[in-house]
């Protein structure tokens, strides 16, 4: 078994290549996220990064992520990160509609631009939202001193606005305006 310190290297790794630059290692996505597993691993051993890639230890970050950030495609052979590109990908979701309220972790020192402008996914594809208070809290520690707003996501999804749900369980959608929010 492959050590916790070195799965989060890897996770982190993967999550810089496959939802960042791709293009760090020379490697190429599809239009939908998609990395052939091999090319990955080639381009990954032979990079600056000094990671020492196979399937077995994808497979195992995979397996064991507790965020579940990544998928294996059904014939083994592609990766693919899950949500929170900052790059172009057609995940493929199908729109769905959201429970009454979502939340939004943030940190404190955000929350007087968030307040006035509302939520934009700044320099990632979508907003990401969760379904519980405790998620958004966690997320919004990442940050600083957490904060969690209140969205009012079937308001917004009855007036025009729409909601997927990524594989891993979290809610995007491309913007939050500021009247859906609630502290």
């Amino acid at each position: 078994m492959t050590s916790s310190k070195q799965l989060n290297k890897i996770s982190k790794f993967l999550s810089f290549v496959l939802r960042h630059k791709p293009e760090a290692i020379g490697l190429e996505l599809d239009p939908n996220g998609w990395a052939n597993i091999n090319d990955l691993i080639s381009k990954a051993n032979t990079s600056d990064e000094q990671i020492n890639l196979d399937r077995n230890l994808i497979q195992e970050v995979v397996e064991t992520s507790d965020k579940k950030r990544f998928v294996i495609s059904g014939n083994g052979q592609n990766i693919r990160a899950n949500q929170g590109h900052s790059i172009n990908v057609d995940l493929q979701l199908e729109p769905v509609t959201p429970p009454e309220f979502l939340y939004h972790g943030t940190a404190t020192r955000f929350l007087d631009r968030i307040l006035k402008e509302g939520l934009k996914p700044q320099q990632r594809q979508y907003v990401h939202l969760s379904t519980d208070i405790e998620t958004a809290s966690v997320v919004g520690q990442r940050y600083g001193k957490p904060v969690v707003l209140k969205i009012k996501s079937l308001l917004m999804h009855e007036q025009g606005f729409t909601f997927y749900l990524s594989d891993n369980g979290v809610w995007l959608t491309t913007q939050v305006p500021r009247d859906y929010l609630e502290r």
